[in-house]
């Protein structure tokens, strides 16, 4: 059939006439007399030359050929209205596939969506959260946020956040330490990077005591932990803002180390769609603003970290 010859008015009312099983009930859903709804499906039908409904006294069932054009036509009437609500507005919508680390996820990226979604109203965001492993081609990722050093072969990588580790537990745990030697008495919760508790304490002039207990493959996983008393947690205090602020965690001591950032990255193969470079953008400013608000603070508190 010619496309440009679709009886799409006639396909409209069979797919509601379909849904509701009744044309009284299609025509209130699109705005006509129920006798317009009725010949529009009669005339449809005499085009294909087969019966789609069998008209019953209390309504309609639909015939074999009927229950085949349903799907298809509520599908194609599906992607028709997704496609005009990212078109709405002037500017066609993008989807933007995203991993994301699952720290820097919840702890700073989700109380900053709703500015993002102000900033960037045309791009549909999908984020995948993981534990710092990402394969952004095999996972058909536009952007990666990850935690590291920033060289990561084949890719590009922006500086998004530094992020430096130091312990965290419960003020109940925390008042049992006067001094970080004292760790030694405490289970130290651990992630599968085996040199961050060995060089937090070299920074901190202490032995690093050896190290047993549970491993984390995440750190919002290990501060939970650490929040239900289980031991001491080595995670980035900046993205765990809400519970220090709460009390509920505490940074016992000022001792911090550097061991990596985290970075926007994607193929240095793939070129910028207009959503990612949109994103990186609004990405960039927004973790440059927290940065100046981070000096600022630690110049009024010598002691913050």
């Amino acid at each position: 059939m010619d496309r440009a010859q679709l009886p799409l008015n006639a396909l409209r009312a069979f797919e509601a006439s379909a849904r509701h099983l009744n044309f009284t009930k299609a025509a209130i859903e699109l705005c006509v007399s129920q006798g317009a709804v009725s010949q529009q499906v009669a005339g449809l039908e005499a085009r294909l030359g087969a019966p789609l409904f069998r008209r019953l006294p209390r309504g309609l069932m639909l015939t074999d050929e009927g229950r085949a054009l349903l799907p298809v036509m509520g599908d194609a009437l599906d992607r028709i209205g997704a496609t005009l609500d990212r078109i709405e507005g002037g500017r066609p919508r993008e989807i933007l596939n995203l991993g994301v680390v699952g720290t820097f996820a919840a702890g700073w990226l989700l109380d900053r969506l709703a500015d993002f979604e102000r900033a960037c109203p045309h791009v549909d965001l999908r984020i995948m959260t993981n534990n710092n492993r990402v394969d952004l081609a095999g996972e058909g990722l536009d952007l990666a946020i990850r935690f590291g050093d920033g060289a990561w072969h084949g890719t590009h990588a922006d500086p998004i956040l530094r992020a430096p580790l130091a312990p965290l537990c419960t003020p109940e745990v925390a008042a049992r330490l006067p001094d970080p030697a004292a760790l030694a008495r405490e289970t130290l919760l651990r992630s599968y990077r085996a040199d961050e508790w060995p060089r937090w304490f070299a920074a901190a002039g202490f032995l690093c005591p050896p190290l047993r207990g549970p491993l984390f493959d995440s750190s919002i996983l290990m501060v939970q932990a650490a929040l239900r008393g289980l031991g001491v947690a080595l995670a980035p205090p900046a993205l765990f803002h809400a519970d220090l602020h709460a009390g509920r965690l505490v940074q016992p001591f000022a001792t911090t180390v550097d061991l990596g950032g985290y970075w926007l990255t994607r193929l240095m193969s793939r070129a910028d769609s207009p959503a990612m470079a949109d994103f990186r953008t609004w990405l960039i400013a927004a973790a440059g603003g927290d940065r100046r608000t981070a000096i600022q603070n630690t110049a009024r508190s010598p002691s913050a970290c």
